[in-house]
């Protein structure tokens, strides 16, 4: 059974550093999207109003976590448990609502920790890429993490949503419910939860990581 978070074992996929190089940072990501709002743009080749609204909301959203997120406790001891270097790889877009509730948790962990270079890469400008880590071989969700070692070996990858959030997801949109009404359910549930389930799972991957050195 395909799990959302997936955790490498025996051979491990390797990614090419071209990928790694292309990598922007946090700080880049979000002034490539103010940039492109002041033109009333988003990120990515197709443009609407409808998308641009999203990644107005998507800047607020980001705002805030960026002010409010703090880090766990257990999740600072697995990252100053780490003892080799990481690369994480996030494909996303300014316009996604997941992507906006997530990677400022991210960026937070990767501020937190020297072994951790934390990289956005714009999904719909890296479709090789995205095809490799489609959701159940089918989907382009984002934010998708990957995490490599130092010679660029899958550690794991983790996304779209924290496990709870997705189940809610997949549950709303098998019983039909409009894409707006499932929109302000899966938000309302990013703000009770707090990121505290996004950073659960992370700790429990980046234990697993050391443990699989």
């Amino acid at each position: 059974m395909e799990t959302i978070n997936e955790k490498f074992t025996g051979i491990r996929k390797v990614i090419d550093q071209a990928y790694i190089d292309k990598g922007i940072s946090y700080n880049a990501y979000r002034t490539l999207i103010d940039d492109l709002l002041k033109e009333e743009k988003s990120t990515g080749p197709s443009q609407s109003a409808s998308l641009t609204a999203y990644s107005k909301l998507n800047v607020v959203r980001m705002n805030r976590l960026d002010k409010t997120t703090e880090l766990l406790p257990a999740l600072k001891d697995a990252l100053l448990g780490l003892t080799s270097k990481q690369t994480w790889l996030v494909l996303t877009e300014g316009w996604c609502g997941d992507a906006a509730q997530i990677v400022p948790v991210f960026a937070k962990v990767a501020s937190f920790s020297n072994n951790i270079d934390l990289r956005f890469l714009l999904r719909d400008e890296n479709p090789e890429l995205m095809d490799q880590y489609l959701y159940k071989g089918r989907s382009k969700s984002i934010p998708k993490l990957i995490a490599l070692n130092e010679n660029n070996q899958e550690i794991f990858n983790w996304g779209p949503r924290p496990k709870e959030a997705q189940a809610m997801f997949e549950s709303l949109r098998d019983q039909q419910e409009s894409y707006d009404s499932i929109k302000e359910k899966i938000h309302g549930w990013y703000a009770k939860d707090r990121t505290i389930s996004t950073q659960k799972e992370l700790i429990e991957l980046l234990i697993n990581s050391q443990e699989g050195q």
